[in-house]
């Protein structure tokens, strides 16, 4: 199934559908429901149902999905049945506690490349891999053979550092920084912005909680 024939709310869906799967897994349990997942979710049987038949034709009516079958099926299209190799390009605060997150590996990620300006922290060790120069972004992502990028730095570099990236054949950015970047069509950019998602809370506390 071609990725723009899944509409991209669904595609936004899977990832949560595969972490409830492995939970599942973990919890020994051979068939799961599409009621269960929905409740596991927050959403309904229906949404699950319609969101799992874009990947084709999984569960068996009445009985439920496979969950070790679901699980290899929404993770192979997902594109994450192997590791994918990441990389951080810088090192501070929000980039050490990403490096430092155990979870990435479950979850289809290998960062396997840490880069950055400091000349204080060149050359040492970050959770078991040696921080690179950023002078060094362009053959250093190539070497190690990098997917996908994590932007972690300060707002006034990071587009100047994301031209090098494109520049060095990366077409997945997960961007974390402050600002809205400029790549090319064929370069997947995804903005997290926790200030943003704080607002988005607070105005809900201002309104009494209602949503």
């Amino acid at each position: 199934m071609e990725r723009t024939q899944i509409p991209e709310t669904t595609i936004q869906r899977l990832p949560v559908y595969l972490r409830c799967l492995l939970q599942a897994q973990q919890d020994r349990k051979p068939v799961i429901s599409s009621v269960e997942i929905a409740e596991m979710v927050g959403t309904n049987a229906a949404q699950v149902r319609k969101d799992l038949s874009y990947l084709g034709e999984l569960g068996t009516r009445g009985i439920g999905y496979d969950v070790e079958a679901l699980i290899a099926h929404v993770s192979k299209s997902l594109g994450v049945s192997e590791l994918r190799r990441a990389a951080i390009v810088g090192y501070g605060r929000l980039g050490g506690a990403l490096k430092s997150y155990t979870g990435f590996s479950d979850r289809g990620f290998d960062i396997v490349a840490v880069f950055d300006a400091s000349p204080d922290k060149i050359g040492t060790d970050a959770d078991g891999v040696t921080i690179r120069s950023v002078d060094e972004l362009d053959a250093g992502l190539a070497e190690e053979g990098v997917e996908i990028v994590i932007m972690a730095t300060p707002a006034a570099e990071t587009q100047a550092l994301v031209d090098r990236v494109v520049g060095a054949g990366i077409k997945a950015i997960l961007n974390l920084a402050p600002v809205r970047l400029q790549v090319p069509d064929d370069v997947a950019v995804r903005q997290v912005c926790m200030s943003t998602d704080l607002q988005i809370l607070s105005f809900y506390l201002a309104q009494g909680g209602e949503r």
